[in-house]
């Protein structure tokens, strides 16, 4: 996509989230992303998660860097997709950085889409960050289990 194209886009979805009235917080994180970026996928202390919804065709990359004391020191999210989806990935990515992988774990969708105020039809935006922590997760605990082998 082409700068062009690109910027049209953000304006066109802005434009969108104002029109139907989204929560200030989804407009925030959509227009301030917190923690966009990528992290290197080959590092052992590195996890990523894909996910995506069929449906609406958002996709969701969220990775977590993870120090030797169970700390999540960075993470970063890439997500293709409505100003939902880049809210709840950015909000998600706010909640977790610095936090140890057990309270990760246990960020709920319903929480996220409570933060955000996201409406039922926006509701599978949080499941998909949700979704995104935990695929990070598991990715991240199975490249230190092979590093133990």
């Amino acid at each position: 996509m082409s700068l062009q194209s690109t910027r049209l886009f953000h304006a066109l979805n802005l434009s969108i989230l104002r029109s139907v009235s989204y929560h200030k917080n989804v407009i925030d994180h959509y227009e301030n992303p917190r923690n966009v970026g990528a992290l290197d996928k080959n590092d052992p202390n590195v996890g990523t998660g894909i996910v995506g919804a069929p449906a609406c065709g958002d996709v969701m990359k969220l990775q977590i860097k993870v120090d030797e004391s169970g700390k999540i020191i960075d993470a970063k999210f890439k997500t293709f997709g409505c100003g939902s989806a880049i809210a709840s990935s950015s909000l998600a990515s706010e909640w977790i950085k610095g936090k140890t992988t057990e309270y990760a774990a246990k960020v709920k969708n319903d929480q996220i889409a409570k933060e955000l105020s996201l409406p039922p039809v926006k509701i599978h935006c949080s499941m998909l960050a949700e979704e995104a922590i935990q695929a990070a997760l598991s990715d991240y605990k199975r490249k230190q289990e092979k590093i133990k082998q």
